[in-house]
């Protein structure tokens, strides 16, 4: 699955971490800027969701 994050480069690695802590992120990509006068980035994820725990 693909997330595209778009904000200031700060907001969105902040947001990248917390994504990771409930989806498995395999790949970040750099900040793209958007386009001028913009000062906003965006940033795309590539993520899965948790592998299943097994039961013992």
């Amino acid at each position: 699955m693909r997330i595209r994050l778009q904000g200031t480069e700060d907001e969105c690695r902040r947001i990248a971490e917390t994504i990771a802590t409930v989806l498995d992120v395999l790949e970040i990509s750099h900040p793209y800027p958007n386009r001028p006068p913009s000062r906003l980035v965006r940033l795309y994820l590539t993520v899965q969701p948790p592998a299943p725990e097994k039961e013992v």
